[in-house]
Parts: structure tokens; sequence; C-alpha cells
């Protein structure tokens, strides 16, 4: 039988979206295991960060979005990656601090797109809650591989919520981390950490910022502070000297968590200079006082390693680069064990030029395909 040709297999190959539920991302989880995926997708960060900073990749555009006051404060986002001639990668995010416990739900809720670059076909849709979570986390490894002390063993926790599980747990994966000391601005979310990451064995202990900031190797702050409320580590806090702090709450603009005097007596490496300007610790900076970005540092790791011994603060606004790589790692992990649905979510009609005209006997297909899935999943 004669091969097909390259358009009609594209064709036929963007006909259905690959869809990753909630329950296909756990069972992703499950399958590698947590620390072999947050390996995974802190090694595909750094060679895609390195790419950037060698200038074989471009920088992921800044993000948009709305800021919401009422009903519940927040703010709704779109973040877009392109690799040209390839692929479109788009979360669409939203951050509501209130959440949890107005409505029981993460701060976080996002959901990731895929598009085919040629033809904008949408190839894969997937949660993008937990995702969001294993990248910031990466991240910070990331960084903190590069530029904290590489025997750190206390690592503390401004803020006890959902990100510092993911922060810690990379951390682990990097460090030889024994002692965790945290703090939040509920009690109750500081309390509760040790037993969210029990799985890593670690000794967490509850402690006040000025002790956290004496007795760190390295610091991660995660909070809700509101615009104008910060900084959330004092800024007559006594730091060790080779103190790395990665500063992950500053997402708005207006909201900061670190004293501009540490700012200013520290490295700061943001990950995406012109965002952290507008949203991160940067906002604080003159542009002269900002330091190499993380990509240039993972390019160049022997600026890195220059740096390390001395205060350094990794200002993360998070890009789309990193829900593309993440995405990518996790879309890998589904494939090997056969992993989603195939649903033909566009509309497609036999004739191109007319919306009107029937789609053929696909979307048929697929909708038995889902049915039966479905009812698989109820039992």
């Amino acid at each position: 039988m004669p091969e097909a040709p390259a358009d009609e297999k594209l064709w036929e190959r963007l006909m259905e979206t690959w869809v990753l539920s909630e329950r296909d991302v756990t069972r992703a989880v499950e399958s590698v295991g947590r620390d072999a995926l947050m390996d995974r997708v802190i090694d595909r960060l750094t060679e895609g960060l390195a790419e950037v900073g060698r200038g074989r990749r471009a920088l992921s555009p800044q993000r948009g979005g709305f800021n919401r006051e009422e009903p519940v404060p927040g703010i709704w986002e779109w973040m877009p990656h392109r690799e040209a001639g390839d692929s479109i990668t788009l979360k669409a995010v939203g951050y509501s601090p209130a959440n949890p416990g107005r409505f029981g739900l993460p701060t976080i809720i996002g959901t990731v797109a895929r598009f085919d670059d040629t033809t904008g076909s949408l190839t894969a849709l997937i949660d993008g809650v937990l995702l969001t979570a294993i990248r910031t986390g990466a991240a910070s490894a990331v960084a903190s591989r590069l530029l904290a002390a590489p025997d750190s063993r206390v690592v503390g926790l401004i803020g006890s919520g959902a990100q510092s599980v993911t922060q810690l747990h990379a951390l682990t994966r990097v460090f030889p981390v024994e002692r965790v000391l945290t703090w939040d601005a509920d009690p109750s979310h500081a309390a509760s950490l040790a037993d969210r990451v029990a799985f890593l064995g670690l000794d967490v202990q509850v402690a006040e910022p000025h002790r956290i900031a004496a007795e760190a190797d390295i610091i991660c702050t995660a909070t809700t502070v509101p615009v104008g409320g910060g900084p959330v580590l004092p800024a007559d806090a006594v730091f060790r000297p080779h103190l790395h702090i990665n500063a992950i709450g500053a997402d708005l603009v207006g909201k900061t968590e670190l004293p501009l005097d540490l700012l200013r007596r520290a490295h700061v490496s943001p990950d995406h200079p012109e965002q952290a300007r507008h949203e991160g610790e940067c906002q604080q900076l003159e542009p002269h006082e900002i330091g190499l970005s993380l990509g240039e540092l993972c390019a160049d790791p022997a600026a890195a390693d220059a740096l390390r011994g001395r205060l350094t603060v990794f200002d993360s606004t998070g890009l789309a680069l990193e829900d593309h790589l993440a995405m990518e790692v996790l879309l890998e992990v589904a494939a090997e064990h056969d992993l989603g649905l195939r649903l033909q979510i566009e509309h497609h009609p036999a004739d191109a030029l007319d919306p009107y005209s029937p789609t053929g006997t696909h979307a048929d297909a697929d909708t038995a395909a889902h049915t039966a899935a479905m009812a698989v999943d109820r039992t």
C-alpha cells in the first residue's frame, strides 16, 4: 500500500487532541515515582534554560493577565511559549489566595494546552496545577544547585502552603537536606507541613523568621503576602554569609517578599529579566543592580561558581518555557505508560470552506470511545 502524503499524515495526527485528566497526571506520577519525575523536570529545565542562555532558544514572552478584586481578589494570566516550526504551549492560570480557605481549592489553578505551530491545531491538553508546582520547585533546584553551598543541609521555608512542598522536594534531590525550618502567617499551615512532606523523612520544625534567617543555608519564600505587604523576611535579620534565597512569591505588580537592603547586598538572578522588573523582586532594583539571569548561569556554570559563598537571590517569576518543558516530560511519561484519551475536540468539516459540512465518522468514533472510557473510570 503506498505511503500517505506528508500533508495527509499531518492531518491524521492533528485530528485528535491528547487529553490528560487529573487522574492521568496522578497515574503518571505514580508510574515513575515523585523523585524520578522531579529529577527529569530538573534536568530538562537545566538543559532548556542553558539553551536560552546560549542564544539557541527563545525566551518566552512576558505573561499577560487580568487583575480581579471581586468577589475574590486575585489574577488570571496567560503564559505562551513558542517552539518555531513545532509547537506553541499556552498556560491559562489563576492565582486566588482565598481559594484554600473559602473553597477548599488550590491557590493556583491552571490548564496547559499544546498547539501545532504549523496549523494551530490543539494537540494536547493537561492539568496545570501539579505541573506548575513541580516546575516551580524544579526551577528553584536549578538555581540553588548553581548558587547555594553544595553541602546545604538546612532549608528555611517562609510560607508553608502548597508551593513549599515541591520547593522542598526539589531541593532534596540536589542537596543533602537534613532539617527544615518553616513559618507561615497561618500557623495551621506551618504546623501541617511536617505531615505533608513526611515522604521526605526530614526533621521539620516551626520557627520564627529571625531564626530561619540565622540558621538556614537556603531559604524559599512562597507567600500570599498582599501588594505592598512585604517584606516577609525581617529587614534586621542576620543571615548566613553564604545564604541563597529562592524568592517565589513576587508574582504581581507591587508584590515583593524581600527587604531592599538584602537585595542590594546580594547577586540577584532573575528567571525572566524583563518580567522580573515588572512583577518580581527586581521591581525594587535599578537595572544595573540586577545580576546574570538563570539562563546565563545555566549556560556558564563557571560564572555561578564565582558567586557561590556569597548572598544570592533567585528571582522566580515563572515563565512559560518552564511549563513547556514540564509538559514535555509529563507527555513522555504518559506515552511510556499509555495514559490519556485521544479526543476530537476541534471541528474539522469535510469541506474546510464550509463550516456546516459534516465532519465524517471521526466524531462518532471519538464520542463512543470517550463514553466507553468514562464508563471504565466510573467502575
